[in-house]
């Protein structure tokens, strides 16, 4: 089962991932959303849309713009609407 990690914690665990340019994009019931925190990050793709960006805050150390969704991707990326993915020393395994 794909399982995302930050600074020893789990953020996100499950068996319906979908995998868009190599990233595993997670559905929003499967993350640790009380290690989120609100930001005010964007950036457009030129295909996928949209996307916005969350903190991730373990342990007392945050990791800015960690996580990014799609709330309203372009119709080609509808499959992620949602939907988590991550970088930035997040490992998923």
């Amino acid at each position: 089962m794909p399982t995302a990690r930050w600074n020893g914690a789990v953020i996100a665990e499950s068996d319906d991932t979908v995998v868009v340019e190599g990233n595993h994009y997670f559905p929003p019931e499967s993350v640790n959303e009380v290690l989120f925190e609100a930001s005010d990050s964007h950036t457009t793709c030129p295909w996928k849309g949209v996307a916005s960006y969350k903190s991730l805050l373990v342990d007392g150390k945050r990791n800015p713009d960690a996580a990014w969704y799609y709330p309203d991707p372009k119709p080609a990326a509808a499959e992620i609407k949602g939907r988590y993915a991550f970088w930035k020393g997040v490992t998923v395994e």
